[in-house]
């Protein structure tokens, strides 16, 4: 049979991805026949003018479409210039980003709620310290009170973080005092997430906000109702009702699926569902059950987000990230993927069908046709998890096409948060970030970025994120890592003590001497707000400025792809984070919006964006700003480092 115009036309698989199991997948499933993302985003070209966002659909005078290369040419048909058409269009990403982390929160806040009224009994209250110390962050008095007291407090106090529509949302106390004051200075103070994210979608529809400016206010209130609201609504009563992860040794990488095993993934981002998972893997009867149809056993396994939290959590392996969700089910082992919401591609129904495999969704909020639907519900939980384990033994003992596993397993330490980051440096009774001060301040430690997000198959999977990291740690930044990104690094093998000769001088020095990579993996994207919470300890810790935009620090989405990661780069360049994007940014350079975000917030006192394709580049910019940072606090310097003998030792104490 001959080849089509598109089988001609391919590129080759290493090309497509770093990964080397998901380049053998890729392969396979071409000689299968079955087109897979990797493939469909190459074939894919984004239109022109959509894609630097000079086109608006927000009424049906036109769509009006603009000429990127002469934006100030033309109007809309309603007089809206290029620079509103792109706010708008901006502030509607923003808002979807926003609107799907605080569900999210929402959704986990309803959980926690019903362990405390007593109506879900299947969860409860993991960590009482991290419950106590999260209530008192936000001024909760918690002396004397018993446990259910105070988590019932934290819930209510929580819930304005949704409810609110005047005053300020209860986590906005965490961050440093000169951050809140500029962010009353400007009226951007986030309310309550419904609000804020209503009247985001209400200013931009046809003759509403027409002033970029001010719809930019609106954007950098809807995104601070996202990190410092639901975000870390998520991640911190997840942490409480389940366990505050503290690093762990897990495997990443195709090569933890079991060819002897059932094999089940689990996908998405909802704790709830693969805790229930956890717990049923472990029941006897579908042990038996599995070893009934010549299994040895339940193999449960993670990919994405909720996979990431998982292996934070309890060391579950990890099969891959974004990029490899549909790769993963053309090895043939795969017996059931579970998904609840957000980075669930429609595509995986298809691939599914190709190699007779499960695809379970499991929450109302997202259905996908051609898949089966069974409801997770947080007070029967095994209403749900049994029946997906019964098909998974079922697929595994109907087994009829080849099983192909690529080998790779690769260890990384997972599990850092912003307490255990404190911890660490200090010990259980001097805990504290001076330590990581101290050593940005005599230079040691450059700065610190956060490297985070997703995977995008407009370039080579993996690539931009381990070639910019590559490029921080040489030149002694310290690396922060979340979401899919984290599992780029990981299968890099960088996320491990043994990279920090791989590190510059100063960074080695310190990871050598505290046992730590020189990248730590803080769970998923959704933790993002653990890069928050850092920042405001390194604030607080004193010695470097008195703001988060005074921190020698950047953020970067090399491989974003979603409305969320626009939501949490505006979140982070209002609370004052040089934030770098790669893969393009819908914006036109030159106009006056996009030197607004690229410029004009940074002179507000904000952070600032960036975008670049190359990850040197990138790199090199976020270093550049460290630097700048650095000589503005007056530590530009390196100190000459000097061992200390004894006469200096007498002279300090005296």
């Amino acid at each position: 049979m001959g080849k089509d115009k598109s089988e001609e036309t391919m590129v080759s698989v290493k090309d497509r991805t770093m990964c080397e199991a998901t380049q053998q997948m890729l392969e396979k499933a071409r000689r299968d026949g079955v087109k897979l993302d990797l493939d469909r985003g190459y074939e894919m070209k984004p239109c022109p003018i959509g894609v630097e966002s000079a086109c608006c659909k927000h009424c049906y005078m036109g769509p009006c479409r603009l000429n990127p290369r002469d934006p100030y040419k033309k109007v809309g048909v309603c007089g809206a210039t290029i620079d509103t058409i792109m706010a708008r269009n901006f502030a509607r990403n923003v808002a979807a980003g926003s609107a799907s982390h605080n569900d999210h929160g929402r959704h986990i806040l309803g959980l926690f709620r019903g362990i405390i009224d007593g109506k879900i009994k299947e969860f409860a209250i993991e960590d009482t310290i991290k419950l106590e110390k999260v209530a008192k962050s936000i001024g909760i008095e918690t002396e004397g009170k018993e446990v259910l007291a105070v988590a019932k407090e934290l819930c209510d106090e929580l819930e304005k973080t949704f409810s609110n529509v005047d005053g300020e949302m209860p986590f906005v106390k965490r961050a440093p005092k000169a951050t809140q004051e500029l962010w009353r200075k400007d009226g951007i103070m986030p309310r309550g997430a419904m609000v804020e994210v209503m009247e985001m979608m209400s200013r931009t529809h046809i003759g509403c906000d027409q002033d970029y400016n001010n719809l930019t206010k609106q954007i950098s209130r809807t995104a601070l109702a996202d990190g410092w609201g639901g975000s870390m609504v998520a991640t911190e009563l997840s942490d409480i009702m389940f366990g505050t992860p503290s690093p762990t040794l897990a495997d990443v990488n195709m090569g933890v699926l079991k060819e002897d095993h059932v094999n089940v993934i689990v996908h998405g981002h909802e704790p709830a569902m693969f805790e229930g998972m956890l717990a049923a893997v472990s029941d006897s009867f579908f042990i038996e059950e599995a070893k009934a149809k010549g299994a040895k056993g339940i193999n449960l396994v993670g990919m994405c987000c909720s996979g990431a939290e998982m292996m934070s959590r309890h060391g579950i392996p990890h099969a891959g990230n974004f990029g490899s969700t549909e790769a993963i089910m053309v090895t043939g082992a795969v017996d059931a993927m579970v998904v609840d919401i957000q980075c669930i591609k429609q595509g995986l129904a298809e691939v599914a069908r190709c190699y007779d495999t499960h695809l379970i969704t499991t929450n109302p909020r997202c259905h996908i046709e051609g898949a089966t639907h069974i409801e997770f519900e947080e007070h029967d939980p095994r209403k749900c998890t049994d029946q997906i384990l019964s098909k998974a033994i079922a697929r595994f003992g109907s087994r009829k096409l080849p099983i192909e596993i690529p080998r790779q397993v690769q260890t990384g330490v997972h599990g850092f948060t912003h307490e255990y980051i404190e911890y660490m440096l200090g010990g259980t009774f001097r805990g504290s970030y001076s330590p990581l001060n101290d050593n940005i301040i005599n230079g040691r430690i450059r700065g610190v970025a956060g490297v985070v997000g997703c995977t995008n198959p407009k370039v080579k999977q993996d690539s931009v994120h381990i070639a910019l990291v590559k490029e921080l740690i040489k030149n002694d930044v310290l690396v922060l890592q979340t979401g899919c990104s984290q599992i780029s690094l990981a299968k890099a093998g960088l996320l491990v003590p043994e990279a920090a000769p791989l590190a510059g001088p100063g960074l080695s020095e310190v990871c050598e001497t505290v046992g730590m990579p020189p990248v730590l993996g803080l769970g998923s994207c959704v933790d993002n707000t653990r890069i928050l919470i850092a920042a405001s300890a390194m604030v607080e810790a004193g010695g470097l400025g008195n703001s988060i935009a005074d921190l020698p620090v950047a953020g970067c989405a090399p491989e974003w792809m979603s409305e969320k990661a626009l939501a949490i780069g505006q979140y982070f360049v209002a609370s004052g984070v040089y934030t770098v994007f790669g893969i393009g940014f819908p914006s036109i350079k030159d106009t006056k919006f996009h030197n607004l975000l690229f410029d004009g917030l940074e002179k507000q006192g904000y952070g600032k964006w960036g975008t670049a394709a190359d990850p040197i580049e990138i790199a090199r910019m976020m270093i550049a700003h460290i630097d700048k940072k650095r000589k503005e606090l007056g530590i530009d310097k390196v100190r000459e480092r000097t061992l200390v003998d004894m006469s200096d030792r007498r002279e300090l104490a005296s």
